[in-house]
């Protein structure tokens, strides 16, 4: 018979037995609380209690299943949130390592319901995907010439830019002029809400190899849109970047999929 050895895990205090991690306790099923969602609040607290330091390996997907008593399916599930959120970072082949427990997001993902699993996430890019092509379409109707310069000197500055913090910057803040473009407060409102979690994708995929080209094709798309006061075809280009964006997402959370269908086409003569 062999004998599993005790070993020290990574970020962990004291030896590890192979079943449980300290700090984690089995999770006992609640009426009206998705298990999906208590294992990603179990995780959240977890990596913020300390014993593991940004830049340290998590366990893995079955040290963790095991500590909480639950399948792995779930485990995946929370972790694709957290993902999304930026709070981790899962590494193809290498394992899933812990960037920042200080997320500004945090109190926003609590409040809105985003550590409830995977779904809630493919909610919420669903929806902001209709609400920036809505505020396309009503940015090109109603635009004016110092938003379409505010618009042209954004999308310089990804255009020449070498440094990944300026260019999100830039990124996230030729969206808020356009949504500001469109006129409606409520909806400038919305946006401003979602700021931090827009900085976080963007950031995600701007640190991926080749996609600043695209991703600015795409921007200049939408203004080009925008300039001309077409509608319909800002909305199109909108929606083209959203889906793009979206795939490069997807790309970032590796086999932690997104949606792959892609948003339906508005209808023609639809501003």
């Amino acid at each position: 018979m062999s004998i599993r050895p005790r070993v020290q895990m990574p970020g962990l205090r004291g030896p590890y037995n192979g079943s449980m991690l300290p700090g984690l306790e089995p999770i006992v099923a609640r009426n009206r609380v998705p298990i999906s969602s208590e294992v990603t609040r179990r995780l959240l607290d977890f990596l913020i209690s300390g014993q593991i330091k940004p830049g340290e390996r998590l366990p893995s997907e079955r040290n963790l299943a095991e500590s909480l008593g639950v399948g792995r399916s779930h485990v995946r599930e929370a972790i694709k949130s957290l993902a999304v959120l930026g709070l981790i970072d899962v590494r193809q082949g290498d394992g899933t390592y812990l960037k920042r427990v200080d997320s500004p997001l945090l109190p926003l993902a609590i409040q809105w319901g985003l550590l409830l699993g995977a779904k809630q996430s493919h909610d919420l890019v669903e929806a902001r995907s209709q609400l920036e092509m809505l505020v396309a379409s009503l940015a090109a109707e109603r635009r004016d010439a110092v938003a379409l310069e505010e618009m042209r000197r954004h999308l310089e500055i990804m255009h020449t830019t070498t440094d990944h913090d300026v260019f999100v910057e830039a990124d996230v803040a030729f969206h808020l002029q356009i949504t500001q473009a469109a006129g409606n407060q409520s909806l400038l409102q919305i946006m401003r809400s979602i700021r931090g979690l827009l900085e976080v994708w963007i950031s995600r995929v701007a640190h991926a190899p080749g996609t600043r080209p695209v991703t600015w094709a795409e921007h200049a798309a939408v203004f080009e849109a925008i300039q001309r006061s077409d509608p319909v075809a800002a909305r199109r280009a909108m929606q083209a970047h959203m889906d793009g964006a979206r795939e490069r997402l997807r790309g970032t959370l590796g086999d932690q999929e997104l949606p792959s269908d892609r948003t339906p086409d508005a209808p023609a003569g639809e501003a």
